[in-house]
């Protein structure tokens, strides 16, 4: 499936939500995909990416920055306290926020680097143990802990379980979003996105539909 018929699609959910054309930032999911699939999108115009590992990060994306103009690229997996000064300097966006030890450490270096990243905070909305991301009866206490901090929160993220209904889930996130005065919702994937931008979504998350298969050999 191509860029533009993905785009198309999100547009369409939009219209079919009530919700204006252009309201949903795709971001195109590159981890482990080879730099040329990810330059081909780049090519198309496309300049929101996304990544789930800081090392993955690191090697490819100083290059494409040289090279393309107004590329943003999201931090969307886990994030180590230890690789979070990189993070800092390689991401526009961090959408794992998820433990108050991660929070000092990004308000800390903050404060040294005099900038920071727009923050989503993720939320376990499964409340699966295998998972990331603050479950949500503790959603609350941890969006103040963060503004505390004078963090740059900007919304939430989820992942839904993969064997359940995943518009339970961005329901529920937005539900939080809402009651906490956040914005952004980064939730929806390859297989789930329209459900998503039906519920409110900003951001949505689209790998494998765009670029093709990922081969993790």
């Amino acid at each position: 499936m191509s860029l533009a018929e993905i785009t198309a699609r999100i547009h369409k959910a939009e219209e079919l939500a009530g919700r204006p054309v252009g309201a949903t930032e795709l971001i195109a999911v590159s981890k482990v995909q080879p730099n040329e699939r990810v330059e081909a999108v780049l090519e198309e115009g496309h300049r929101v990416l996304g990544e789930n590992k800081v090392q993955e990060a690191a090697g490819k994306w100083p290059a494409f920055r040289e090279r393309f103009d107004g590329v943003k690229v999201h931090l969307l997996g886990p994030l180590q306290t230890n690789k979070a000064r990189q993070a800092m300097e390689l991401f526009e966006v961090i959408h794992s926020v998820d433990r108050p030890k991660l929070a000092k450490t990004l308000a800390r270096l903050a404060q040294e680097l005099g900038h920071c990243p727009n923050l989503f905070i993720q939320v376990n909305t499964g409340e699966e143990e295998q998972k990331a991301g603050v479950m949500p009866a503790d959603a609350d206490a941890f969006v103040a802990e963060c503004r505390a901090l004078d963090l740059p929160v900007v919304g939430l993220m989820c992942i839904p379980p993969v064997d359940e209904e995943p518009s339970l889930h961005f329901a529920l996130l937005a539900k939080i979003a809402a009651r906490n005065g956040l914005e952004g919702l980064s939730m929806g994937m390859s297989g789930d996105f329209e459900r998503a931008v039906a519920l409110g979504a900003t951001h949505v998350r689209v790998g494998s539909a765009i670029f093709g298969a990922r081969d993790y050999g």
